[in-house]
């Protein structure tokens, strides 16, 4: 899930961030800690040698041991105040270099002045500081960890509501016999999500259910008296008392009476296209419905005398018989409607496209308007319009691209296919 994705992307990005900065800042007080306790044991050291130091005004015995030692210098010429510092200096009992913590002050005795330093190896507090920062970090790590997967499980049990939604939305057809019913959730948000949803749903089926069947009985409803209408003028036509004026006035009736009859069938297709109303689960061989098309509209080929060219694979899809016929026959009209006499008409088929290919008569077609309904090129006023919006509808609802190309004074519509049977 995209949002839990994010969320956990971003909750471990700042997790991190805080243990990184809090870890940082953990091991610099830590170490000022342990310095500021080197500080103070130098200090005290100091304080023994400078009582002993007024109680019997001499030196006092230095025991130097691998860890603290004390360094007197009679001879030195300059004298500084109290002084501490970190410097790295030979340790002759371990006899290695070490990095020490220094305190340096003046002492006098008996109107002698002596240069003493203090000197503590860091090596234990050194070793102590990163011992605590591994520990530190180790546990950083562990809660960086705990932190991942807690969260994981917790927001997944706190979006399975929201998936179950979202998966019952996107299973959900418009066309059921049943309006979207969402299950109640102990979550507050969730339950005023679905319950909203719900109500939604009610309006929007109720709404659908109203319209579909308005548009049922209006389509019934104007199949009769078209029919009717169109009977009586073939009637009339054949009587012999008309003259050619009334006969031509009658023709034209009928004519557009037709187009209003293709006209409705087409509203009425691209109607059930869009509310998901075909099951697409036939295997169609694309290739033998071209060639019937193609043998169906021999006499309108020849009557302009186009050189029609085939090039056809054989493809099998898995769609629906009565679409792809649809989606062939609206095609190859188009293309014998728009190319001119003496013209050339292209047909490839292989398993990833179909190309349809025909002479243009008037230059390029505008690509953003041409699958739009009831558009038509100014040079030609025939047909309804809508051939080339149901062909894109129906490719829309089998999920394959089409798009229009003007090639070489060509018009040029090419369909890819995805869930290929063969």
């Amino acid at each position: 899930m995209k949002s839990f994705a994010t969320y956990q992307r971003l909750n471990t990005y700042i997790a991190i961030l805080i243990f990184l900065l809090g870890s940082i800042a953990f091991y610099g007080v830590l170490q000022y800690v342990l310095l500021r306790q080197l500080d103070d044991s130098l200090k005290a050291e100091k304080q023994e040698i400078s009582d002993y130091v007024q109680k019997y005004h001499q030196l006092p015995v230095i025991q130097n041991t691998k860890n603290q030692w004390v360094i007197i210098d009679s001879n030195a010429h300059t004298f500084a105040n109290q002084k501490f510092r970190t410097i790295k200096l030979y340790n002759t009992i371990e006899q290695e270099m070490q990095e020490v913590r220094q305190l340096s002050f003046a002492l006098a005795i008996n109107n002698q002045q002596y240069f003493v330093q203090v000197n503590k190896s860091q090596a234990e507090t050194e070793d102590l500081l990163q011992l605590i920062a591994i520990l530190a970090f180790s546990m950083i790590a562990l809660l960086l960890v705990l932190n991942y997967f807690v969260n994981r499980k917790l927001v997944n049990k706190l979006f399975k509501p929201f998936q179950k939604t979202i998966s019952a939305i996107q299973a959900y057809k418009i066309g059921q016999k049943a309006p979207l019913q969402l299950p109640e959730s102990s979550l507050a948000e969730m339950h005023l999500l679905n319950t909203s949803l719900n109500e939604m749903s009610q309006r929007i089926y109720v709404e659908y259910r109203s319209l579909k069947s308005f548009t049922e009985n209006a389509a019934h409803e104007m199949q009769t008296p078209l029919a009717v209408m169109r009977s009586l003028i073939e009637s009339i036509i054949q009587q012999n008392n008309l003259n050619e004026q009334g006969l031509n006035q009658l023709t034209t009736i009928d004519d557009n009476i037709q187009k209003l009859i293709k006209l409705h069938q087409s509203l009425l297709l691209l109607a059930k296209i869009e509310n998901n109303q075909f099951q697409l689960n036939e295997t169609v061989a694309i290739n033998e419905i071209i060639i019937a098309k193609c043998e169906e509209k021999n006499s309108f080929i020849e009557t302009k005398n186009l050189l029609l060219k085939l090039e056809l694979n054989e493809v099998q899809l898995l769609f629906h018989r009565q679409l792809t016929d649809m989606l062939v026959n609206n095609m190859i009209n188009n293309a014998i409607r728009y190319t001119p006499v003496n013209g050339e008409i292209t047909i490839q088929l292989n398993k990833n496209e179909l190309i349809i290919c025909n002479t243009a008569s008037a230059g390029s077609l505008d690509a953003e308007q041409v699958f739009k309904r009831f558009y038509k090129p100014q040079q030609q006023q025939e047909g309804t319009g809508l051939g080339l919006a149901i062909v894109n509808e129906i490719c829309r609802l089998a999920n394959w691209p089409i798009r229009y190309e003007f090639q070489n004074n060509k018009h040029c519509f090419i369909v890819q296919f995805f869930q290929k049977v063969s």
